[in-house]
């Protein structure tokens, strides 16, 4: 079976949310990005606060998770997270090379986000989401430090806000 290698950086990184789209999703190795750093940027109504972002810096690096799905699997988690072919989405996916603990180069796929202009924070339940994947994980406590640590908002709702979308008359299963 053909594999897509995903790293996830954010909110993916909590095996209960790469699995709402990735059922069969194997974590494979912790992994770092090296020159790129994480941002959060634009709004998202279901968790009331920013999301997370790669940005390219140099001198930064991003630990994370590969994550091997199945290609269909990440074509759900990319219509859920916004891709679109035009380049019109919210995330839109780019090849990256990372890292693995054990010093070997892997190629895989990040979702990045489409709008990066100023840096906003995210909800404090979207972030402790995410601190809670990476801790999960095994990822280094400096880094659940750092992650616990980022600037948060309140919600003004409770988050996960389910979005549904509206039935119109006519459509058809």
């Amino acid at each position: 079976m053909r594999e897509v290698l995903v790293f996830a950086y954010g909110l993916d990184l909590h095996p209960e949310e790469i699995a709402r789209f990735c059922p069969s999703a194997k974590p494979r190795a912790r992994a770092t990005a090296q020159g790129w750093r994480l941002g959060f940027f634009g709004y998202s109504r279901v968790w009331d606060g920013a999301e997370e972002s790669l940005i390219p810096d140099p001198e930064a690096s991003v630990p994370g998770v590969l994550y091997a799905v199945a290609p269909s699997e990440a074509e759900a988690l990319e219509a859920a997270r916004g891709v679109k072919l035009n380049g019109t989405g919210r995330y839109f996916h780019t090849p990256i090379e990372v890292v693995t603990e054990e010093g070997e180069e892997i190629g895989a796929v990040a979702l990045i986000k489409t709008e990066r202009r100023a840096e906003q924070p995210p909800s404090r339940p979207y972030r402790d989401r995410i601190a809670e994947g990476a801790e999960r994980h095994g990822l280094s406590p400096a880094h659940v430090a750092a992650l616990r640590a980022l600037p948060v908002t309140d919600p003004a709702y409770p988050v996960p806000m389910a979005i549904t979308l509206p039935i119109f008359a006519g459509s058809c299963c």
